[in-house]
Formats: C-alpha cells, sequence, structure tokens
C-alpha cells in the first residue's frame, strides 16, 4: 500500500517526534519514519492511529490509483517563492466522515464572507485536546456558538466569540462539539 503519511505530516508542520508522540498509544519518530517510507508495513489499525494524530480521515493517508493529487510548483516562506528541491504534491480537500462545515456568510474575526469552514465532530472527551483552537458547539432550538475555545471546568466550556468586543460565553454540558481543522477560501 502507498501512503501519503509523509506529505500529511509535513503539511500539517510536524516532526517525527511530534506524530509519535500524538499516537495514542505513543511510539517512537522511528517506527513513524519505517511507516512511512515502506519499510515496516501499515496496518488498518496504524493508518487509523497516524490518522488520528495528524487529526484527519484515514483515507486522507491512502494513494489510490487514479486519485487526484495537486502538484506543488513552489514553497512561499520569509525569502519568497521557490522551487521545491523534490517533488511534492498534496491531495485535495476531501472529507471525513465526522466532518461538518460552517459556511461564512459574513466576515467575523479571521474569517471571510464566503469562507468554508470544515470542524471535525468530537465528543465531551475530547474537548480538552480542543482547547486554543476555534470551535462550533450545538445550544438549545437549533442554535449554535462558534468561537475560541480558551478554558474548561467539569463540564463548562469557556468560548470567546469572534467578533471584537464580545463577551465570553459559558455553555454547559454539550452533547459534541466540532473542532475547525481546515479553512477553504477562494482569492
Amino acid at each position: 500500500m502507498i501512503t501519503r503519511i509523509r506529505e500529511v505530516r509535513k503539511a500539517k508542520g510536524l516532526t517525527l517526534e511530534q506524530v509519535a508522540a500524538l499516537c495514542q498509544p505513543p511510539t517512537t519518530a522511528q517506527t513513524i519514519g519505517r511507516l512511512e517510507t515502506g519499510t515496516r508495513t501499515v496496518s488498518v489499525n496504524w493508518l487509523n492511529r497516524i490518522a488520528m494524530a495528524l487529526g484527519v480521515g484515514s483515507s486522507e493517508l491512502v494513494a489510490l490509483p487514479g486519485q487526484s493529487v495537486v502538484p506543488v510548483a513552489a514553497l512561499l516562506g520569509p525569502e519568497g517563492a521557490r522551487a521545491p528541491t523534490r517533488s511534492l504534491s498534496f491531495p485535495p480537500p476531501a472529507p471525513a466522515d465526522a466532518m461538518i462545515g460552517v459556511q461564512v456568510s459574513a466576515s467575523i474575526g479571521d474569517y471571510r464572507s464566503g469562507d468554508e469552514i470544515w470542524c471535525r465532530r468530537i465528543g465531551p472527551d475530547e474537548f480538552t485536546s480542543a482547547l486554543n483552537r476555534d470551535m462550533l458547539l450545538p445550544r438549545h432550538a437549533g442554535r449554535f456558538v462558534f468561537g475560541r475555545l480558551i478554558g474548561r471546568e467539569g463540564d463548562r466550556l469557556h468560548i470567546l466569540p469572534l467578533g471584537s468586543g464580545s463577551r465570553q460565553q459559558v455553555i454547559s454540558d454539550p452533547p459534541w462539539g466540532a473542532v475547525a481543522v481546515q479553512l477553504v477560501r477562494q482569492l
């Protein structure tokens, strides 16, 4: 099986050591490196563990015949745009099973009108992992709160809404949440 573990890891800006530490249970950087290069067989269990550590769906880590990729023409940094030293590509955005979307109808905070925010649904036991991240939480009567999770006290979540001058909101015992994981923006 040909995987895209390395491409996804590098796109997320993570080192082998960081991915190894994020795996449940943790593993070694050497093991992740062997799985990336194919010197160790990637089982479904390993694929799921690494996908969870990278915050993507397992399907995004598998290269399938005929699957489209976007070739990387340039790397952009403080020194400007330069050609990559080796062939790079990344898969186009693909929805995973637990994904839901937020459509931005009017600019607010860092988001512009027309932005699509892809969020990964999580359960209450995962809320701590979403600290300092933007997330969507359900409220009563079909309403929602979207903002930065800035704290958690027991079953109470402290959310800072995106608008300037907005006051912190406290949400008690939400049944689920959704963490923003990808922004799709037309230029």
